[in-house]
């Protein structure tokens, strides 16, 4: 920058500061997630709720906590492509939406009907969340911390599963019908605040650039990576990686589920498997009916309430060390230990109940804390952030959709039939886990790769699966050329070489001006327009364009905050 350019320096949050805020902020998309499996495991053993809805079977215990997965998995499905037409931003935005709506209908239920209903409608809420609030994280997070934020987010949604546990015990003690409608509230509260809070969050830098919003790109990349300034040399590298990869990505072709599936396999069923293998590990045996759990091992009413929320504590404490051990260990080593000790402790839960001696409460309890922390520390964080970021651009959202589909499957599968083979085949059940836990520790020992310090734009070379695409400048550094062995010119990364070995091609930042601390963008928000007219019109334009987006629509609305 030279001394008679304007100030390019913005105003606000930038930086690690404004990574992890957004970070923190959006977790609560996983905390509604992990609130609305909670939530239900208290309710369900209440006496007031049992009377309010006629003593209901186990049967339809099942249905009612495993319905929200069928409106996770039809959510999940669609949100791929949803949020590769409106943004991150505004899918965080509907998702909410629709959750509180959903939260409503069940606070305010007046039979299962109902109840049914409402549990559906939050499912798409939560399904969308759960897709597209990975996919943010990993389109915003530099590579050396993609993982701890990663697992932040993770903790958000243990998070709001302790929170909901207690929020059950407490609530317990109030004799009437609000015993169980003031936990099922608390679910809109939450709701209401992350849909607030996505209407100032920054739009993924990379959504940004792949749907050609230029001049928003780099004011989001100069705040994310540059300190808030437009010119910075870090800043500007980052918009030429992302833009390169963008460009070459669109090269392949069309980015359709057929094409993803063909090109790649094997990143794809690493996506879909880390999903479903974490159910059939069985998690949701424990977060969705802990208290039936402990109730077979001798604890009764509130006890069992307690334990769990005893339990969700410990629970939470484990997701914090893979903050600090994902991208020193790597997601291989963590997974692997994890699958070790759930097969101990699954085993050991079933042992206990089977010989049903005077300890066998206390020991149930301990190895069902153990069994929690071995997940939490492991599979619970690492399938979703392994999706997003071994997935490629042109299909992130579309592959990410796919893996939560997975998820919210085998979520619905567990839910549906655990409180059924719990009378059937009792101690088993805990057997059947283990089993599936040997399973991960296989598929994960010979198939899944280890990411971490991996760049998103270089995950190709670590799968060697598109092979039409162009090295990044990054991978180009590091092999000394761009493509060796072809007759491509080597290409020149710089302020005024972007398009000198390939004619036409212009991966340079556009010049945005900054007046008084904000940028000055070609079309203002007003113009862009917010709001279900905003989605109408963008969905339009992109289906008049084949799938390319109009390179004028779409702004940034800047974070404001104290300047540093």
């Amino acid at each position: 920058m030279s001394p008679n350019d304007a100030p390019s320096r913005m105003h606000g949050l930038h930086g690690k500061k404004l990574v992890y805020f957004t970070s923190v902020f959006v977790s609560l998309g996983v905390f509604l997630f992990g609130y609305d499996q909670g939530v239900m495991s208290g309710i369900i053993t209440g006496p007031y709720f049992k009377d309010y809805f006629n003593q209901p079977s186990r049967a339809e215990v099942g249905t009612m906590v495993a319905i929200l997965e069928i409106g996770a998995l039809i959510a999940s499905l669609g949100v791929g492509r949803i949020g590769d037409v409106i943004g991150r931003r505004r899918t965080i935005f509907w998702g909410s939406l629709i959750f509180v709506c959903g939260g409503a209908l069940q606070t305010f239920a007046n039979g299962m009907p109902m109840m049914l209903l409402g549990r559906i409608i939050a499912g798409l809420g939560v399904g969308a969340l759960s897709t597209i609030v990975p996919v943010y994280q990993s389109e915003i997070s530099p590579p050396h911390n993609r993982g701890k934020l990663a697992c932040i987010e993770f903790t958000g949604n243990i998070l709001g599963y302790a929170a909901s546990v207690w929020m059950d015990y407490f609530c317990s003690f109030i004799n009437n019908d609000w015993a169980w409608r003031i936990p099922l509230m608390m679910q809109c509260v939450m709701g209401a605040l992350l849909m607030a809070g996505s209407l100032v969050i920054c739009e993924s830098p990379r959504w940004l650039l792949d749907n050609d919003h230029d001049e928003e790109g780099i004011v989001v990349i100069a705040n994310l990576y540059g300190k808030g300034d437009i010119h910075n040399p870090k800043a500007r590298d980052e918009y030429r990686e992302i833009k390169m990869n963008v460009l070459m990505n669109r090269q392949e072709g069309e980015r359709s589920y057929a094409d993803m599936f063909k090109r790649y396999t094997k990143r794809v069923f690493i996506a879909m498997s880390a999903q479903a293998l974490a159910q059939l590990n069985g998690i949701n045996v424990i977060s969705y009916y802990a208290p039936l759990v402990f109730e077979s091992a001798g604890w009764r009413g509130r006890d069992a309430i307690l334990m769990t929320g005893f339990n969700a504590i410990t629970y939470l404490a484990s997701t914090i060390p893979p903050w600090y051990l994902v991208d020193r260990w790597g997601r291989r080593a963590i997974l692997l230990s994890g699958a070790v000790l759930m097969i101990f402790s699954l085993s050991a839960i079933s042992y206990f109940i089977y010989i049903d001696i005077k300890i066998t409460p206390r020991m149930v309890v301990i190895f069902v804390m153990i069994y929690n922390a071995a997940f939490g520390y492991s599979w619970g964080p690492i399938p979703w952030l392994y999706p997003p970021e071994i997935l490629p651009l042109s299909i992130r959202a579309k592959g990410a959709s796919l893996s939560t589909a997975a998820n919210w499957a085998f979520n619905w599968l567990v839910g549906e039939l655990t409180p059924i083979l719990q009378g059937a085949i009792k101690w088993r059940l805990y057997l059947v886990h283990a089993f599936f836990c040997a399973v991960s520790f296989v598929v994960v020992y010979f198939i899944y790769p280890e990411t971490a310090n991996v760049r998103l734009e270089d995950m190709n070379a670590l799968f060697g699966d598109a092979t039409s695409q162009m090295p990044t400048p990054a991978s180009r550094a590091e092999t000394g050329s761009l493509m060796p062995g072809s007759p491509v010119p080597e290409l020149h990364i710089g302020e005024h070489h972007a398009g000198g070995a390939i004619p036409g091609l212009d991966i340079n930042p556009p010049h945005v001006q900054v007046k008084d601390g904000k940028p000055i963008l070609s079309r203002t928000n007003s113009e862009q327009g917010e709001g279900v007219g905003g989605w109408i019109s963008n969905m339009a334009r992109r289906a008049r364009g084949n799938g390319e987006s109009d390179s004028k629509s779409g702004s940034y609305r800047p974070l404001q905050g104290e300047d540093d």
